[in-house]
């Protein structure tokens, strides 16, 4: 492989009046790394489309929004809100699918410095009332399905103004017309490049969600990675290959296939971002199909398609997929979870035109972490790619000190991409963040190449379909019936997802209760997905260690799943 040429890339791309140089910045009080030549805010990013006008930006099955469509609606959104009342810190909540007005809102809060709140579509009643009790929004823009949920619990919107998109308008509430309707040009508002940008929220481990703040820096500095990542591994493979690279030739539109929720970075941070900041093409879907992909990609020409690994899978390996034109693919892969070495493999021999890619990062660093496509990641199916230039990287021990190269512990890393921290939890944004080090909870470790390989989770999660589950959060939930005992959560391997929730349950005396009311209840409290889909109801105590933990790893082995509920 290349490798050589990749280290010559990246000198070349990073140092002193080059594209991508990278800077020092101080950051709460600390210094980080940056791009010297990064945005100054997300407002800004967004007016530097308008230069894109007639072009297709968003598309959603029949509907069409060019980019002059999209900044009128930008600009209306903007002065809507500020008509309300609102002011930079402020914070609007967004709970809907992914339909074109999510984009829409994101960038007009963007621009006035309000921060959005993405509100998990698939939270219960009860978690969206408590991200709204918590992130305290002025405003909350919602579908039929989350304004149904809004029903189940009166009183939850608290005294936020509701504005009913692609619904029916409850009383009281705001039509979204009125407020496409608005008009007028984006307002001038200056924006603090550490202001927060949106809250998103991460599960808890202690049966809340947490808000992680990402900043307009941390986001902007997210999408230089991306571009960077693209850019040296391209030079890299085609100077390796004996090509001499064209400064002139045409860069190529991005049409990109939204598969997953824009309230996570893996859909907006990473695909969004990527995709406007080219001029290029967002197309969205309802809900992710992998036969409605294949069409899709057939009569948009999709070029790029981001999701989970699972969906990489179900797309590649559909019965249609031969029956379709993906000529116009260039690149299949995503995040949120690992990509298994034999997927890698399979992307790369059945589509002809494109090649497999993923990177991996976390909710607290905006976006991602590594990045690794093409030739290299074939060469390296199990790992996950170098760290961006804006990362410093450490792999530590329990003590939290360094380790040798090649050495497993915690994953800890530095840069402008790293949240501020969480809202109204100080005590857990010191537990992750230390002297601007974030724990990622991932055990990996680092080759000589500087490529990094996940070996394993120090967090107590189970990773389903790229959504981070805390099992505390789900033990938790099963602690709140009754007839519940003790409870140990943990992940059971699943060929499709990944990984699924398990649960090994011990009753009170006299008390009975089966798979299906346990999940019934759970799914009262918290997400479906959450909810166990393997149960074991145990007559014998849950094993433990000598300072009383559950041995979660004996219980994962030695349990059954043909003998699950």
């Amino acid at each position: 492989m290349h490798y050589a040429e990749l280290n010559k890339a990246w000198a070349e791309l990073t140092q002193p009046g080059a594209p991508f140089e990278i800077t020092e910045v101080v950051v709460d009080g600390g210094p980080v790394r940056a791009f010297r030549n990064a945005p100054p805010s997300v407002r800004a990013l967004w007016q530097s489309t308008a230069a894109f006008g007639p072009r297709d930006y968003l598309v959603y099955y029949d509907e069409r929004i060019t980019y002059d469509e999209a900044h009128r609606l930008v600009a209306s959104t903007a002065n809507w809100m500020l008509a309300q009342g609102l002011k930079p810190g402020d914070r609007v909540a967004v709970a809907m699918r992914n339909y074109p007005e999510w984009m829409l809102i994101y960038w007009a809060c963007a621009c006035v410095g309000v921060a959005v709140v993405g509100m998990n579509a698939w939270w219960t009643s009860a978690e969206m009332a408590f991200g709204i009790s918590d992130a305290d929004p002025k405003v909350l823009f919602a579908d039929a399905e989350r304004i149904a949920r809004l029903d189940e619990q009166p009183g939850m919107l608290g005294t936020a103004t509701l504005v009913a998109v692609r619904a029916p308008t409850p009383e009281g509430a705001t039509p979204w017309s009125e407020v496409a309707a608005t008009g007028g040009p984006l307002p001038d508002v200056a924006v603090d490049p550490d202001a927060d940008l949106c809250i998103f929220y991460t599960s808890g481990t202690t049966g809340f969600p947490k808000g992680a703040q990402l900043t307009h820096r941390s986001c902007v500095n997210n999408l230089m990675n991306m571009m960077f990542a693209g850019q040296v591994q391209t030079l890299a493979t085609q100077r390796g290959a004996g090509v001499t690279p064209d400064p002139n030739a045409p860069v190529p539109i991005p049409v990109t296939l939204i598969t997953t929720p824009l309230f996570h970075v893996t859909a907006n941070n990473c695909a969004a971002y990527g995709t406007t900041a080219g001029g290029g093409k967002m197309v969205l879907m309802h809900k992710w199909d992998a036969g409605e992909a294949l069409k899709l990609i057939e009569r948009e020409r999709v070029s790029s398609v981001s999701g989970v690994p699972v969906m990489s899978r179900e797309l590649v390996t559909h019965p249609d997929f031969s029956k379709h034109d993906t000529s116009s693919l260039l690149s299949v892969g995503g995040g949120g979870a690992q990509l298994q070495p034999d997927l890698v493999a399979k992307i790369d021999q059945a589509v002809a035109t494109a090649r497999p890619n993923t990177g991996y990062g976390m909710t607290e660093t905006s976006g991602i972490i590594t990045s690794i496509s093409g030739d290299f990641f074939v060469d390296k199916p199990a790992s996950c790619g170098r760290a961006m230039p804006t990362f410093e990287t450490r792999v530590v021990g329990d003590d939290g000190e360094p380790l040798a190269p090649n050495q497993p512990g915690e994953l800890w890393v530095r840069g402008a991409s790293v949240i501020k921290g969480y809202i109204n939890r100080p005590e857990a944004t010191a537990e992750s963040i230390t002297d601007g080090w974030l724990h990622t909870g991932d055990v990996a470790r680092i080759d000589e190449e500087g490529f990094i390989f996940l070996v394993d989770r120090k967090k107590d999660m189970v990773l389903r379909g790229g959504e981070n589950i805390y099992c505390a959060e789900v033990e938790a939930t099963i602690h709140q019936h009754a007839a519940v005992a003790e409870c140990c959560v943990f992940g059971v391997p699943d060929p499709r997802l990944g990984e699924e929730v398990g649960a090994a349950v011990v009753l009170r005396p006299g008390e009975t209760l089966d798979a299906e009311a346990l999940r019934a209840h759970c799914t009262r409290l918290i997400a479906r997905h959450k909810a166990p889909r393997y149960v074991w109801v145990l007559d014998t105590p849950l094993p433990r260690n000598a300072n009383g933990k559950f041995l979660k790893r004996e219980l994962r082995e030695t349990l059954a799943v043909a003998n699950a509920g």
